[in-house]
């Protein structure tokens, strides 16, 4: 899904709304096996399926919580909403974050995103504060609902010579 990305000074008047909805995405067991090996993690429920199987209550293995917050950030990317102008963007924080549900191997999730706040910290320097929901394809609950903070550079402008 791309659109064009809106300025920051549209931003600016977006407070409260929703910003977007990302395209589902798959997360199956080899990208459930490469979080394990990049962080470590390689507890069972998420990296043995037989004995996820056999003893665990969901019968199959599961998706980090991590490594489902984690994809927040590129489906921000691929939903468009960072303002065209931005030179850089850094994740600042997050406020809260709340795993609801687990999310299965096989299962495929999206995000939606609302925008909550927009503050000004300097010149061309944007503290945006977003409620993020990352919802389970035929889901009763969301996965997780986080509130994050991403500090955004506008690029300057050249001065006319």
């Amino acid at each position: 899904m791309t659109r064009t990305p809106p300025t920051y000074e549209q931003l600016k008047t977006m407070v409260g709304q929703e910003l977007g909805v990302s395209e589902w995405t798959l997360i199956d067991q080899a990208r459930i096996d490469q979080f394990a090996e990049c962080t470590g993690d390689r507890q069972w429920i998420h990296t043995d399926p037989e004995r996820a199987r056999r003893q665990s209550p969901l019968r199959t293995t599961i998706a980090h919580g991590y490594l489902t917050l984690s994809v927040i950030g590129a489906l921000i990317l691929e939903m468009g909403i960072m303002p065209e102008n931005t030179q850089a963007a850094f994740n600042y924080g997050i406020d809260s974050v709340r795993f609801l549900a687990p999310v299965k191997s096989g299962s495929r999730v999206r995000l939606r995103t609302v925008l909550l706040s927009m503050e000004q910290k300097g010149p061309g320097q944007y503290l945006l504060k977003a409620s993020n929901t990352v919802e389970i394809e035929g889901g009763e609950k969301p996965a997780l609902v986080a509130e994050t903070l991403v500090m955004c550079y506008e690029r300057r402008k050249k001065p006319a010579a």
